[in-house]
Order: structure tokens, then sequence, then C-alpha cells
């Protein structure tokens, strides 16, 4: 069976994410969509993406912000949207690294060629290679295969990992060596449940210590930075696209 392309639509307007789904999936693409930079993130850690097409107008993080994440972890194509008149975001996102930019509004079958332009000078494979070397990460003798959520210690022992495990682990791994502090790992590893107070961030990455064999009397994987936050200090972490 045809790959079809997985096209992620990041906009605050639901409208406009609804009618681009709906009609980019005409087109035999298959459409994520995610209204901010949070659930940008997120939809990446569950799925590959062959395009993100990114707003730059958006609540929290705008699109100048998050295209530049992107661009840092991975080599995925980038169309950036806006409604601003002027050509220094226009400017700025092309340096950032997008691969395209359109002025809202637009036509919907202009987006489609757009897209099918840029993804024609993408080399032949490289889509689909980012999006294998995403699947499987491996840091100090672990594997993390993120499609199936399923964590390998280095004896080959399969370690189970609850949902808010996983985020916290794929939050640590997108940037390892970094200081997160305590609010950046709420917003970015948090789920619907857990409650908005540090303890729990703390009892979590207790959680996940164990997980990962790293004594909590003396962490070094996972090491607590006083008065900042934490950091996964790794000394590697294989591949690196779409981490960083």
């Amino acid at each position: 069976m045809n790959h079809r392309p997985n096209i992620l639509v990041v906009d605050d307007d639901q409208d406009i994410t609804t009618l681009l789904s709906d009609y980019l999936e005409r087109f035999g693409f298959a459409v994520h969509t995610a209204h901010d930079g949070i659930g940008m993130r997120q939809q990446i850690s569950r799925q590959a993406m062959d395009m993100v097409v990114l707003d730059i107008m958006l609540p929290g993080s705008d699109g100048l912000t998050l295209a530049r994440e992107l661009r840092q972890q991975s080599r995925v194509p980038i169309i950036m949207l806006s409604a601003r008149t002027g050509t220094h975001d226009r400017v700025v996102g092309l340096e950032l690294g997008a691969d395209d930019y359109m002025d809202k509004p637009f036509e919907p079958r202009e987006l489609v060629a757009r897209i099918n332009t840029v993804m024609r000078r993408i080399p032949a494979g490289q889509a689909a290679a980012t999006g294998a070397e995403e699947g499987v990460v491996r840091f100090d003798g672990w594997e993390l295969r993120r499609d199936e959520r399923r964590l390998t210690s280095p004896d080959g022992l399969v370690v189970p990992l609850s949902n808010a495990e996983y985020r916290l682990l794929t939050t640590f791994l997108s940037m390892p060596r970094r200081i997160f502090s305590r609010d950046q790992l709420m917003e970015r590893a948090r789920g619907r449940t857990m409650e908005n107070f540090e303890r729990s961030i703390d009892l979590l990455v207790s959680r996940l210590r164990q997980k990962l064999s790293d004594d909590p009397r003396s962490p070094s994987m996972i090491r607590t930075v006083r008065g900042a936050g934490y950091v996964l200090d790794v000394r590697s972490v294989n591949p690196q696209v779409g981490l960083h």
C-alpha cells in the first residue's frame, strides 16, 4: 500500500484546521492538527510527519519560535502561514529554515500545490528515513520505540512506562543535557490528570529514575540541578533526527 504523506497543520483557528484537514484528505494526505506548540510536540511524538504547515500567530510559543525548534530537531519540511502583512516575518521564517511561506487568506488548492512542490524537492526517501529514525531512539544502551511506547533496558528487558513517564522521558530526550525547570516539565510532560503542582513532577521524575535503574540516592542519568530543575545527563542519543 502506498504511503500517505503525514501533514501536520498547526493553527489556533479550529475552523481553518477543520477546513484544511477535510480539503487535504481529498488529495491523499493523512492530516493531523494542533492548535499550539504543546499540541504540535504531542503530535510529532506520536507520528513522524512528512510536512508541517505552521501558522505564525499562535498562543504561547509563536510559529517562528516553533519553526526554529523544529529545524534544530529535524529536517521535516515547513510551510509557514501568516495573516500579517509585510516582509519581515517572511524573511525571518525563511531564514529559520522554512521551505515556503504563504499569506492569509489563501486558496486551499494553492496550498496543495505548494505542498507537492516542496515535497518534490525532498531527496528520494528522506521523509521516510526521517520517520524511521524517529521511531527508535537509543541512549546509553537503552532503546525507546516511540511508536510502541516501549522502553528496553541494556539487558534486553522491556520496562513498562505510564503515559506520564513516557511524556517525561521524550521531553528529556528532545534536548539531552539541557536543564528543564519544573514549570517547563509541567508544560511539556503533564497529562490532563496531572495535578498542577511541583511535587507531582518530583514524584514523576522519581518513578522514571526507578524505571531507568538510576540510583535515587545518587542519580547519574536524571540529575537534580539545585534551584534550577532537572537534566538528562546521557553520553549519546541516537539518532537525533526529530530529537536534539
